[in-house]
This record gives C-alpha cells, sequence and structure tokens, in this order.
C-alpha cells in the first residue's frame, strides 16, 4: 500500500513538472517570435520581397569614429536581411548603398559626414565567406549584383565600419548615414509593403 501511494504520488509530480515546462516552453516561444516580429520591416516589388531583421530597416550608420583592422571590422554591428524570390524564374538582383539624404538634411549634418574613403564595407550572402571594399570604390554605388533561383531566399549580412588607416580623430563628431537599396532586373526599387 505504501509502494503504491508514492508512485502515485511520484507520477503526480511528474505531471505537474511536465505541464510547468510545456508553458514554459511554449511561453518563450512565444515571446521570442513576438519580439522577432516587432524588428522586421518588409519592403518588396513584384518580384523579390526583401524583410530587414533591424529596427532601422534599410538605414544603415557609423555613429562613432573608430578605425579598426577588417578583422575586428567583421565582428561589428550587422544589418542582416534576406531576400526571396517572388517567380518561378530565376531573378537578377543588385544591393547599392547610398546616402541617405533625408537623415543628412533632418539632422543638418553634411558637413560631418565621414568620407567614403575611410568608410569599410563587407557583404555576406548566405554561407558564402565576406566580401569587403571601400565604399569609393563602389561602382555606381552597387555592392552586390546577383541571381536567384526560382523561389529561392537568401540572408545577407552588411557590416561597416572605419578604416585602420583612417586619418580622422577617434573622438570626432563625424558620422555616416546610408541606406540599403534593392533593384530586380528590370531596375524596379523594393518599398515598403
Amino acid at each position: 500500500m505504501y509502494n503504491n501511494s508514492l508512485k502515485k504520488e511520484l507520477i503526480k509530480n511528474i505531471c505537474y513538472v511536465g505541464f510547468i515546462l510545456l508553458i514554459a516552453i511554449s511561453s518563450t516561444y512565444y515571446i521570442y517570435y513576438k519580439f522577432q516580429d516587432t524588428r522586421n520591416v518588409d519592403f518588396n516589388s513584384d518580384t523579390l520581397d526583401i524583410v530587414y531583421h533591424e529596427k532601422e530597416g534599410n538605414k544603415v550608420s557609423i555613429l562613432k569614429v573608430t578605425p579598426v583592422t577588417d578583422s575586428v571590422g567583421l565582428s561589428s554591428k550587422s544589418y542582416n536581411l534576406t531576400i526571396k524570390n517572388n517567380l518561378t524564374e530565376k531573378v537578377d538582383y543588385s544591393i547599392y548603398i547610398l546616402d541617405d539624404i533625408e537623415k543628412i538634411t533632418e539632422d543638418e549634418c553634411g558637413e560631418y559626414q565621414i568620407p567614403k574613403e575611410d568608410i569599410r564595407i563587407s557583404i555576406k550572402v548566405g554561407k558564402k565567406g565576406n566580401k569587403i571594399y571601400t565604399l569609393s570604390e563602389l561602382e555606381s554605388n552597387e555592392l552586390l549584383n546577383a541571381k536567384l533561383n526560382a523561389l529561392e531566399k537568401v540572408n545577407i549580412s552588411i557590416r561597416l565600419w572605419i578604416n585602420k588607416d583612417s586619418n580622422l580623430p577617434s573622438s570626432s563628431n563625424l558620422h555616416y548615414h546610408g541606406m540599403l537599396e534593392i533593384k530586380d532586373d528590370t531596375g524596379m526599387v523594393a518599398s515598403l509593403k
């Protein structure tokens, strides 16, 4: 009799613990994805669906002048986005990095912009390695030109930092306001949904 009551108590306690774990896991899952969706900013065109995984959307910036090596720059804050081809055929697309004229005008900081020859930028497409450029060497501000297969999706990570060989003083109030623009092969720019 004593053994039976001990077994019943053990089963009851296991059920309680299992129920509590189930509630904890499902709550954590819900909260995580709810928070993640509030950060996402969706852009689209007829051919592409773009999700920026940051609150700033397609805006990128450098707010503090700190010259670093490329290896340190590659560990700096990343701007992440996902591009999906909505068509059942291949689509060419291009990513451009442009000055954010609206933000520069709003902040009245045109004379405080970091020179493009001092800004390094990297782009990582999917699992491929990082490609690193100096912002001033980009032709027509084009960071990437690539293809997406039918209904394919790709994750992209972009980072910006100040070149270690820059002569800019670390304590200066210079900064950079930029924005990403993505066009499909027809030249259509993806815009906010």
